[in-house]
């Protein structure tokens, strides 16, 4: 399952993580966030060696919703290099996901 990072962990599980970081941001409340879990969790196993995954919660973690202008859950933003490279709105399914890991 992927790691739940706050703020005070994004500088350093994101923006200066060695390889690449899926952010997943989501709600517990919404349904398709829930829908996607169990997929980020396959797809973390599965690209383990590739790509990191964690999850921030925009009702908690306001400040960072805000600055990387999160309109809608679930949003997966794709961070390279402490820069996002790619970014998936929605109920977006595995082979959307895996289709972007392999662009990098």
């Amino acid at each position: 399952m992927a790691q739940r990072i706050t703020a005070a962990e994004f500088e350093s599980e994101v923006l200066a993580a060695e390889k690449p970081v899926l952010v997943d941001f989501y709600s517990d409340s919404c349904i398709p966030c829930k829908r996607l879990s169990p997929i980020l969790t396959r797809l973390e196993e599965q690209f383990r060696e590739q790509v990191k995954i964690v999850k921030v919660n925009i009702l908690y973690e306001e400040a960072l919703t805000e600055q990387y202008e999160i309109q809608a859950a679930p949003t997966l933003v794709l961070f390279q290099g402490g820069t996002e490279v790619n970014r998936l709105r929605g109920a977006v399914n595995a082979e959307e996901i895996e289709a972007a890991i392999a662009a990098l």
